[in-house]
């Protein structure tokens, strides 16, 4: 029940949100977030630690800009093409690493995501090399609703991130999910069990990659471009942090973990220049240099204070916590 009141509540804020804050940015916060909870479907619920989703965000996101400014399809057609072609990475790389466990297998994702890296900054008639895809138009959708309207895009990456979600919420509490948790939590157990584990992983793997290009197509017809950074294993590490600072292994911590390194991210120099001119301070007028720093400030203080991150604290702390499952 007050799963159901949290949900209702941030759903509203959301509807609201275009009318207070800037409508492009919070679209950019919800692109991440769905990012976010693709990467914890993986390692919070199958507990594969993956060093290669910025193969499938970045991927997703340079397909979906072709189809939509090269190949002329329309705004629909370009976002499947782009979750599409993250499915398909996502199968590829899975059959290849889930022979391996543990850090082995997220070594391999890795080096497999950094060949899918240097691919694209060689591909440069597809990706447009270092500088990156450029001035993708957001287009109509269904031929009428005109996403140049930054509130019309807002709305419609809202409605893809619920939609998401919801899809997620349904994997986890399905059979399947439940699977993927005994997976998880032993797996010799439920290879006993007669479970195919590896097909079950595969499929958890595929699963994630799209919606991981779901997240990357959607960031691109926000951005109206794709650059190489989203390909970059520093993107994969992105997603990583914002994962364990919200919480892994819940629901709502992935989207908290990437709002708040996404903010700093973008905030951070607008609020050290206010207080730089409060304070008159001049240091603080460099503080957007030093996003990494904070960041990783963060991160230390999460890994010291809130080991289960954010919210998976917040769940513990309750009274029936212990006795909760992710949240």
């Amino acid at each position: 029940m007050h799963k159901k009141i949290a949900y209702t509540l941030a759903l509203l804020v959301a509807l609201l949100a275009p009318f207070i804050g800037y409508p492009v940015f919070l679209a950019k916060l919800l692109c991440f977030a769905l990012f976010a909870c693709a990467f914890n479907l993986l390692i919070g619920y199958t507990g594969l630690l993956s060093f290669g989703h910025a193969a499938f965000f970045g991927t997703a996101g340079y397909v979906a800009g072709n189809a939509m400014k090269v190949w002329g399809w329309p705004v629909e057609l370009g976002m499947l093409a782009g979750v599409a072609a993250g499915a398909l990475i996502g199968l590829v790389m899975g059959a290849l690493a889930i022979r391996r466990q543990g850090i082995y297998f997220s070594m391999i994702t890795l080096a497999l995501a950094q060949m899918v890296y240097f691919g694209a900054l060689r591909a440069g008639e597809f990706t447009g090399g270092e500088d990156g895809l450029q001035g993708v138009p957001r287009g109509k959708l269904f031929g009428a609703i005109d996403l140049a309207n930054d509130v019309a895009l807002y709305f419609f990456v809202l409605a893809v991130c619920v939609l998401a979600f919801m899809l997620i919420v349904r994997t986890i509490h399905s059979p399947f999910g439940q699977v993927l948790k005994a997976i998880k939590e032993n797996e010799p157990r439920a290879i006993s069990l007669g479970y195919d584990v590896d097909r079950y992983k595969l499929l958890a793997f595929v699963l994630s990659a799209a919606l991981a290009g779901l997240a990357g197509a959607s960031n691109m017809l926000v951005q109206g471009f794709e650059t190489l950074t989203d390909v970059h294993w520093s993107m994969s590490g992105l997603v990583i942090l914002m994962t364990l600072v919200g919480g892994m292994g819940t629901l709502a911590g992935p989207v908290l973990g990437a709002i708040i390194i996404i903010a700093l991210e973008n905030k951070l120099g607008d609020l050290g220049i206010a207080l730089a001119s409060r304070s008159g301070i001049e240091w603080f007028n460099t503080l957007g240099e030093a996003v990494s720093m904070v960041t990783g400030l963060i991160f230390i203080a999460c890994v010291l204070l809130f080991r289960r991150g954010i919210v998976g604290e917040i769940i513990a702390r309750l009274p029936d916590g212990n006795s909760k499952k992710a949240a």
